[in-house]
């Protein structure tokens, strides 16, 4: 019999509670001093979710469901979803509500679809939703915006989406990786655009009076773009992913042209070099940038009482970094203010109707796509 039952025994429990705080799979972990994070449901390769009105959730699911989830319960399918092009990066996209759904019921999805000769690019559709206990089912739906043109390849579509103060819809579109498009003023490829709420262009967009496409285009020189937020202050705020280092944050600004590929604070995956942002002041620099990358994804910037501490910060999901990253704001100037390391990809941050922040992991190299909801660590 050993002389220290309890000593060891004490050790023992504080062992298995350590290793119960840093194990991702746990139902609840502690993040440092600043938060639990606790899972609440799992999906499959989640994207995006948005919130209803009466406290359930909406999820996207990459492979083209879209899922009611009542917080506590269960998901259910919502039907009428368009088809998508799954692969890559390609598929489901983002969900976001009418700024009166209430009263008009009307969503809007991004996906990436099929074009011809095995070209595709992202669309976004609106549609009507009837809600019902367990699910739903989406009617009317109608594609008022795609982007163009459709080239081959399965990455970088971007499509997230935001309604802002103004009542506009504005969605970013990312370059598809093939680099120059985000410079040509005849494609909206590397752009955030910004249209009216049923897909047609403002008459004061910067470039309106050129018509067509260009005429959509609110900024350019843009290349992954993975988040849109509006701070409390109506300004537009934009984080995208940058080639090997320099993924940004961005002030958007009216008719702006933040310079990719032109410039860049990182380099061609091939290890060519892109001259940074200093060398040509004509474009527009971004506000943070990060090398080693963060690989953003989900942008949020927080307004809840839950954590008063982070009102007005924003805060970016890491994929590759695997972490939760909080920015500080000065006017219009930001920096890293906190990361949290998360053991897993996040792909999207939301702010729960009681202020509370929710998180999905993607479901990729061990991700499990869990649905996180972040409280106060007591």
């Amino acid at each position: 019999m050993t002389k220290y039952p309890l000593a060891i025994a004490a050790i023992a429990t504080l062992f298995v509670a350590c290793s119960a705080s840093n194990d991702v799979n746990a139902a609840s972990r502690t993040v440092g001093d600043a938060f639990v994070a606790t899972e609440v449901a799992r999906f499959n390769e989640p994207w995006a979710m948005t919130f209803l009105p009466d406290g359930r959730l909406l999820v996207t699911e990459k492979k083209g469901a879209l899922k009611l989830y009542t917080i506590g319960g269960q998901a259910g399918d919502v039907t009428g979803v368009p088809a998508v092009a799954y692969g890559g990066q390609g598929g489901f996209g983002d969900v976001i509500l009418h700024p009166d759904f209430a009263s008009n019921g009307l969503v809007y999805l991004s996906y990436a679809e099929p074009g011809e000769g095995g070209t595709r690019g992202a669309a976004v559709a609106r549609a009507k939703l009837t809600l019902t206990q367990t699910g739903g089912a989406l009617s009317d739906l109608q594609v008022i915006w795609r982007q163009v043109p459709k080239v081959d390849g399965q990455g970088h579509y971007g499509h997230r989406m935001v309604f802002g103060p103004d009542g506009k819809l504005w969605i970013g579109s990312s370059e598809r990786q093939k680099f120059d498009p985000a410079q040509d003023m005849s494609s909206n490829l590397g752009k955030i655009v910004r249209l009216n709420e049923d897909g047609s262009v403002p008459a004061d967009n910067p470039f309106a009076s050129q018509g067509g496409v260009t005429a959509q285009i609110w900024s350019l020189g843009h290349r992954n773009i993975l988040g849109l937020a509006f701070d409390a202050q109506g300004r537009l705020w934009n984080q995208e992913m940058g080639p090997r280092g320099g993924d940004e944050l961005n002030l958007v600004e009216r008719g702006a042209n933040y310079g990719y590929p032109i410039v860049s604070n990182g380099d061609h995956y091939s290890g060519r070099p892109i001259p940074d942002h200093a060398t040509r002041p004509e474009f527009k620099a971004p506000a943070v940038t990060w090398n080693p990358v963060i690989s953003p994804a989900g942008l949020l910037i927080y307004s809840g009482d839950v954590f008063p501490q982070w009102k007005g910060s924003a805060f970016i999901g890491g994929l590759s970094s695997k972490s939760l990253v909080r920015v500080a704001f000065d006017g219009t100037n930001a920096r890293e203010a906190e990361r949290f390391e998360m053991g897993e990809r996040i792909r999207e941050v939301e702010q729960g109707p009681d202020g509370a922040i929710w998180l999905l992991e993607d479901e990729r190299n061990g991700s499990g796509g869990r649905l996180l909801k972040l409280t106060p660590a007591t």
